[in-house]
């Protein structure tokens, strides 16, 4: 009797797209780089099967210069800032009321 206990999870499809993006980004991580990391190690941390996964995020966050507590604890810093999935760090927020709106 054979003992195997891998096993297939619903995202696959769509994690493996996002890890190869980050396998092949070029440059420093940002937010959603990093939290997209983060997300992807916690949800297939214990999960039996996806080895492929889960080797390629160690390479990801190892050229990244990070373990997974480094990446733990930017993920934290960048939760704690406020940032949430789609936002840009430099975009301007809000409506452009308190503007100083005078004719030269």
């Amino acid at each position: 009797m054979s003992d195997d206990s891998s096993q297939t999870h619903p995202l696959y499809a769509t994690d493996r797209d996002e890890v190869d993006a980050l396998l092949g980004h070029q440059g420093d991580p940002g937010p959603e780089h990093l939290t997209t990391a983060g997300r992807l190690f916690m949800r297939y941390g214990d999960f039996p099967g996806a080895e492929d996964i889960k080797q390629d995020l160690g390479k990801v966050i190892s050229s990244w210069g990070l373990d997974r507590s480094g990446l733990n604890t930017k993920c934290r810093e960048i939760w704690s800032s406020g940032w949430r999935p789609g936002q840009k760090l430099d975009a301007e927020v809000g409506s452009g009321a308190d503007v100083d709106d005078r004719d030269s």
